[in-house]
């Protein structure tokens, strides 16, 4: 997993691992989700890929416009 760089630091991603059709967040306190194209659909993973890139609007973007329940718990 990449280190999520948190620019204002008030994120509670720590870390992200981007794949083709995913993108998988692990959160500071220890749960790990991923987000499908067939869950949160693929234009929000793809956006949610270019936050996590950038280190900056991930919560957030998940917050108002994917939700937890989009996600898969794994961790």
């Amino acid at each position: 997993m990449a280190f999520y760089e948190n620019q204002a630091g008030d994120s509670p991603i720590l870390a992200y691992e981007i794949n083709d059709d995913s993108i998988t967040i692990k959160y500071n306190n220890g749960s790990v989700y991923r987000f499908t194209y067939h869950s949160a659909g693929s234009a929000n993973v793809e956006q949610m890929k270019k936050y996590a890139l950038f280190g900056h609007g991930l919560n957030g973007f998940i917050t108002r416009f994917v939700g937890m329940a989009s996600g898969s718990k794994v961790a």
